[in-house]
């Protein structure tokens, strides 16, 4: 009857059951702690000389020990990121986004602006937390982080309405407001649209943001809004899109069949569809204006890529799996690794998202039989 009973929450999930059964074990997180993340909870960020940590680490750890249904891990980023990022108090405080070794040889915090991609995955997580293991702290602590962000980074632009800037400080200059792409995927801004209706203004007009802002279905890393004239590139950045922007597609990519704006999404990203079919790989960077591309970009960029190719049935999927394959990636490859837990993760069908933006780890319940 036991097995029953998890067959059976399996299909109502969507997910096969050998994926199901599959997911009460995860090596790939597993691996990604032993490679990253401190006894106490902080994820590290090996590539950089400094051993840094970023919120967008914390907050992807937290993601994925959801995922992989690991409670303890689950609390210990948690508590570092409190305590070491928010001095304490997430309730008061957003995490600052840079935490490493002061030239004064001090573990501190190296920047306190917030991070809007970190905040709204640590709300997120947090609230999918608080549903899933019927916590209520979690939901209510992802609520507070949720409104709190949106106090500090939401602004109303002339001509565009709503929208949140990537952190507190440093995005409202002279040029017009600088915007990040992929900080605000479609499925949170779902999700916090069951919430209240000004997150759903929100979701409409960065749906226009990723359609307007990537004219030839490549989005760019950072671009501008401008008052008198709309979308326009980075001054500091250019319009190139590489190692920010991949995430787009990683988002467009895990979309429900179902949710509102997929086939919208998806078929205005596919000419990134078509150029890795071509190439045999992902570009590193690719021109929003110009569709212009340079270098191959690493085998996370291919992970990142699954869940689109998969969506669009490209036969690049099949090529992008066996790269994977050939070339693994090195284990402690923060971003690197990220990307693979997230594409690749889906891609195991260890998760989904509902249309609603509300997570479906396959674990749920089936794990506990």
């Amino acid at each position: 009857m036991k097995a029953l009973a998890a067959v059976v929450m399996t299909l109502s999930l969507g997910l096969p059951a050998a994926a199901s059964a599959a997911s009460c074990a995860w090596p790939a997180w597993d691996s990604y702690k032993a490679a990253m993340m401190s006894a106490d909870g902080r994820i590290i960020d090996r590539s950089s000389k400094k051993l840094i940590t970023t919120s967008e680490g914390q907050s992807y750890g937290l993601f994925f020990a959801l995922l992989a249904n690991d409670k303890p891990s689950f609390e210990r980023i948690l508590d570092w990121t409190r305590n070491n990022l928010a001095a304490g108090d997430l309730q008061a405080n957003l995490p600052a986004w840079l935490w490493g070794r002061s030239k004064a040889g001090k573990w501190q915090v190296l920047d306190s602006n917030n991070a809007t991609d970190s905040d709204l995955w640590i709300a997120y997580t947090l609230l999918e937390a608080g549903r899933l293991w019927n916590e209520p702290a979690y939901s209510a602590l992802g609520q507070n982080m949720l409104w709190r962000s949106a106090a500090q980074t939401v602004r109303k632009l002339p001509k565009l309405g709503l929208m949140m800037l990537p952190g507190d400080v440093g995005f409202d200059t002279p040029d017009g407001w600088r915007l990040n792409p992929s900080y605000t995927p479609p499925q949170l801004m779902a999700r916090f649209a069951q919430l209240s209706p000004v997150w759903a203004e929100l979701a409409t007009n960065q749906q226009r943001l990723l359609v307007e802002g990537s004219p030839k279905g490549f989005a760019p890393d950072w671009l501008v809004w401008k008052a008198a004239s709309g979308w326009a590139p980075d001054p500091q950045n250019g319009s190139a899109g590489d190692y920010d922007a991949i995430r787009v597609y990683l988002w467009v990519g895990m979309l429900a069949d179902d949710a509102p704006g997929r086939q919208t999404l998806q078929q205005h990203f596919a000419p990134m569809v078509t150029l890795t079919q071509t190439l045999g790989y992902p570009p590193e960077s690719v021109d929003a204006v110009t569709g212009k591309y340079t270098g191959k970009g690493p085998a996370g960029f291919s992970a990142a890529l699954l869940p689109l190719l998969a969506s669009a049935d490209s036969p690049a999927y099949a090529v992008q799996k066996q790269r994977l394959q050939q070339e693994p990636l090195a284990a402690d490859a923060y971003y690197n690794q990220s990307l693979a837990l997230f594409g690749q993760g889906w891609d195991e069908q260890r998760y989904r998202f509902d249309k609603h933006g509300q997570l479906l780890p396959a674990w749920t319940d089936a794990c506990e039989q």
